[in-house]
Parts: structure tokens; sequence; C-alpha cells
């Protein structure tokens, strides 16, 4: 077999293979990370990053190289994760631009990109350290510039023969490494990206690799914290969207001051931020004033650390865990974007229709389901709850990473999704695990979600995390309008004579979930203008005058363009607040209908 050149579809097909195998390196790239900080989540950061590569790569159809390199690149920067995602994402960047326009590559304009993917990020680095993924691609991309070959198979094999060879050479280079008798897991990870891409030339499958031998088997829970190395305490990472967004060296100078392991990527209308700090408010805080902020996490380091010893003492010494993670159902309606800055994974529910059922965010998302409903109004395909063994898969996903499990699930007034994760509880041993009924549904369950995750990654304890949710559920709410009463009448919510009533009247319903988490009505309005003060009013009744820290969510189904209009009204009549937009999930939007919307907030006070 011979390769001699790689176009769109080929590039595609073997990045697809090269995330898929570096996904199944998780536990051992965990297990092994000790630098900068011994907090084992490497693994996971890395195949959070490519699992979103991955799936952007899935749905591309672009014949030319560039295309999908560009993609990939974007997907990259969207989904990156940790001190490693983040880099690869520059690595990426500097390849995608290298190629651009191309449509084919030879080998030798493969190893030009690829020289230029390793120029890219050592130009973003402030501190470049050797030692780590750095040292290996600029390793790997020196051997592509050098080799003499005109096919791409003999070309991937001399690069991971040289790749291997340079991450045994990292321990060397860096003596946190050759301390704890490991090499670096960020540039394990790279090796093992090139790994996938040889499997797949090969017709190998994609099976994890052995652990490569260690000179010591000292397992990473029993590496010391190292705080003299690190001060800082805290992994902050935030995304942030704006048409006038500072320069990348100018957000660098402005964040430097709040702590180190510093990384920003400024691309288009999108930047990305990493670095370790004491103080992860103030940095969001100066991230607010450049744009939006979109997403944001600050997970507890030393917390993480001492998770993995825990998890090393009870004999787990190839799996690394954190203190807790969360779960969820595909009725919470957070942004893709949200759960993978997180790590939240969710079970999906189903449309069950006539010929075939999808899996709610899987088979179909969101706004591919608002354009057939609107295509074909008269179809109302049926909703189910995730079957309990999809629960099980999900909590056993979960439990891979911590040592502890809270699931944030839809109402059980709503949906028997909740006595379905009752039920799958009943059989998971995988971990300690914490179900709460949010009495909720849409984005009043996903800002309880993304509540729980932040209090996760502070490393608060579970017991701590359910009550305060409970709390926070009291005082919080969602309510919305539909545009019709036809979708409501078909599902049986709302009888055909009254909704007859209504409509001759042109009445706008404010609905709402009460404190069981049942539907009922708070409000109406004569007519879609009137309707958008009365709900709003209808919130701001039920949100304390002297609220300091309430977060908003505003849903939609397939009606985007009211997000603005009604983020522009809570802001006028609130100020400025953190606020996630969202289409509705299939399962509820196939009941509300098309013109459907609603404001969902939480009070944390």
């Amino acid at each position: 077999m011979q390769i001699s050149y790689i176009d769109g579809p080929r590039l595609r097909r073997s990045l697809i293979a090269a995330c898929e195998y570096a996904q199944r390196q998780r536990a051992e790239l965990n297990r092994i990370n000790v630098f900068p900080v011994p907090d084992g989540d490497t693994g996971t950061n890395l195949a959070l990053t490519v699992r979103s590569i991955a799936d952007r790569l899935r749905e591309n159809r672009d014949d030319g190289a560039s295309a999908v390199a560009d993609a990939a690149a974007e997907a990259a920067v969207l989904g990156a994760r940790g001190n490693c995602g983040m880099m690869l994402s520059h690595f990426l960047l500097g390849f995608a631009a290298q190629v651009s326009n191309e449509t084919r590559l030879t080998p030798e304009e493969f190893a030009e990109a690829l020289t230029a993917g390793v120029t890219h990020l050592q130009g973003a680095l402030e501190t470049p350290v050797e030692g780590t993924i750095l040292t290996v691609m600029r390793d790997t991309a020196s051997a592509a510039g050098e080799a003499e070959v005109r096919d791409f198979v003999p070309l991937f094999g001399l690069l991971v023969e040289r790749a291997r060879q340079s991450l045994a050479r990292t321990p060397e280079l860096l003596p946190p490494l050759k301390a704890a008798g490991v090499v670096d897991a960020g540039a394990k990870g790279f090796v093992s990206l090139l790994e996938g891409v040889l499997h797949f030339i090969h017709g190998d499958p994609l099976v994890a690799a052995d652990p490569l031998p260690i000179d010591d088997p000292t397992p990473l829970g029993e590496v010391e914290y190292g705080v003299e190395d690190e001060t800082f305490r805290f992994c902050t990472e935030a995304l942030v969207r704006g048409e006038r967004l500072p320069s990348q060296s100018e957000v660098q100078s402005r964040l430097r001051e709040f702590g180190d392991s510093l990384i920003v990527i400024r691309t288009g209308s999108v930047l990305k931020v990493h670095i370790h700090t004491d103080e992860p408010e103030a940095v969001f805080d100066d991230l607010r004033a450049m744009g939006t902020l979109v997403t944001h996490k600050a997970e507890d380091m030393k917390a993480q650390h001492e998770a993995v010893g825990r998890a090393a003492r009870r004999g787990h010494v190839t799996l690394a865990r954190r203190p807790v993670t969360v779960v969820t159902d595909s009725a919470s309606d957070l942004p893709d974007e949200v759960l993978r800055a997180h790590g939240i994974q969710f079970a999906p529910l189903q449309l069950v229709g006539e010929e075939r059922s999808l899996r709610d965010r899987v088979d179909i998302s969101a706004t591919e389901f608002h354009r057939l409903l609107a295509e074909s109004p008269d179809t109302l395909p049926s909703t189910s709850q995730p079957a309990p063994a999809a629960f099980l898969d999900t909590f056993e996903r979960a439990a891979e990473d911590a040592e502890q499990v809270v699931a944030v699930l839809l109402g059980s007034g709503l949906s028997g999704t909740f006595a379905s994760a009752e039920a799958a509880a009943k059989r998971f041993e995988g971990a300690p695990l914490h179900l709460v009924d949010t009495l909720g549904a849409s984005l009043l369950q996903g800002l309880l979600v993304l509540k729980a995750a932040e209090l996760a990654e502070l490393a608060t304890p579970p017991e701590r995390i359910v009550a305060e949710l409970r709390r926070i559920r009291a005082q919080s709410g969602i309510l919305f309008t539909v545009d019709t009463f036809e979708r409501l009448i078909r599902s049986g919510r709302v009888g055909r004579g009254r909704a007859l009533l209504g409509s001759l009247m042109n009445v706008k319903p404010v609905l709402g979930l009460n404190d069981e988490g049942r539907v009922e009505p708070f409000a109406r309005a004569i007519g879609r203008q009137r309707v958008k003060a009365t709900l709003i009013e209808t919130v701001a009744a039920r949100i304390p005058a002297d609220a300091r820290a309430v977060r908003f969510g505003i849903v939609h189904v397939g009606a985007p363009e009211i997000v603005p209009e009604i983020h522009a009204l809570l802001r006028e009549r609130f100020g400025e607040r953190e606020t996630i937009a969202a289409p509705v999930t299939s399962v509820i939007a196939t009941h509300l209908g098309i013109g459907a919307w609603g404001v969902a907030w939480m009070v944390e006070d």
C-alpha cells in the first residue's frame, strides 16, 4: 500500500482515528500525570479535547485538506481542556494556517505544516518547558522534515518511532518526571495521536496500548504535591466570545499577574484562557470586560491530587480520580461548550417515531428537531426517558474519573427519567452515587447542573452539593410561553376548548414549574409583545429585591431571534447578569411547538 498524498477525506479519517485511540489512553495518562501539577487529569483533559475534534469532524464533509484542518483546529480551541488541550490547539492552529487553501498535502508539505504547528505553539508559550509535549512535537516535526520519503505509510512509521524515542527522553529533561519514574503525560498523549493514525493506516484495531514500563512503580498518588513549586491552587479556564476582543499578547499581559501556567488562544471571535491562580473570580471579572464570558471553571488542583492519593491507597494505581463528578440527562439544555468545559456527561432521553427512535442530543440536535417540527407540524413523536441501562453506562463512565458521582436530573413530576435513574442506581456499584431531583427541566435544571459542577470542582462534599442544590431550587424557577396551543393540545397538556378560547382572544399564557415541579399557569397577556413584559415582570416578582447572586437562562423553540431581545429586557431589569441561552431540547420542544420561549432563573444567595 502506498499513500502519496492526503486530501480532506483522508485527513478527516486519520484525525478521527487518532482522537479515538488517544481517548482510550485516558486512564494511563491520568496515572502518570505529575507535571506541572500532580493532579491526575491530563488524560481526562486530552480525552475531552480530542472528543470535541472527533465530534466536529464526523459532521464534516469537506474535500480539501485545509478545510478539514481548519475544522479540527476550531473544534480543538472550543473543546480545549488543561495545558495539554490548549497546547494541542495552538499546534493545530499553526498546522491549519500553513496548509491554507491546500486541497492535497504531499509528505513534504505535511512536514512543513508540522513545523509550523510547533512554531505557532512555541510562540504562544510565555515560558516553554522542555521535556513536555512541546519537545516531542518538535522532535517529530524535525524527523518529518529530515525524511526523504514520498509515501505517508513509511513516513508515519518513522514519526511514531521518533516520537516514542523523544518521549522516552522526557524524564531526563524534566526532574519531576525522573523523580516519579514516568514520562510526560501530555507528550505521551501526543504520541498516542500519532499511533492512532498509524494503526488506522495499517488497519489495526484501535485498542488501548499497554502502559509504558517505568523505572519506579511509585503510583502518582504517592508523589508529593510540591507546594514550593506550585503556589497556585485553582486550574482556571474560560471561553470568551466577542467581535472586539483584545489581542493574544494584550490578554497575556493583563492576566499574567494573576498566576502561572498561562496559555491564551485568540482566534477570530473566540478567546480561550488557561491559568493557575488563587483568584479565579478576579480572572473571570477581567475577562467579562473583554467580551461575553461563555464558559468558566476553577478546579481545586490540590483536592484532585488528594483524591488521586486516596485512590492509590485503595489499590487503584492505574486510575486517577476526582473527588466528585456530575452527570445529568439531555433535558438540562446546557450548551455543548458548557458540558465540555466542566466534563459533564449526560444520559439521552429518546424521541420515539413510527420508524425509529432517536437519542436526544446524540442522534438529533435541538436545532435539527426544531427545523423538522417547523416543516412537519402535524407529526408528534412520543418521548421516552433513558432506560436504566443508559444511566448505568453514564454512571460507569463518570465513576472512571471520580470517587463519587452526583446526578442532577429532570424533575420527577414531569417524566419517568428520575425513576429510571433510581432503578439504575440500585444496580450501580462503581462509586457512591447521589441523585438530585431538580423538580425542574430545561435551563432551570441546567443551571442547577452547572452549579453542582462548580461546587464539585471546588471539592465540595457531595452531601453538601445535594443540600445546596435543594436550597437553591426552592428560590429558583422557570417560566415559558407558547406561540400556539396546537402542540400542547396534541400532547394532552391543554384541553381543546380552553385552547380554542385562548387562541380566539390572542391570549398568550405564562406557564411555569411550581415548587413541586409541576406545570401551572402564572399569568397571561394579550399578544406577543405584551407577553414579553409580562413574563419578565412575573420573573422579577419571584426574585428577592436584595438578591445579589442571580443567573438566568433563555430558551426557545425555533426562535433564536427572541434571545437578544429577552436578554436586553433582563439586563434592563436586573443589570448585567450571567446568562445562558440555548434551544429547547427535542423531548420538551415537541410539546411546546415552534415559537415557544422561556426564562429560567437561579438565586444563589
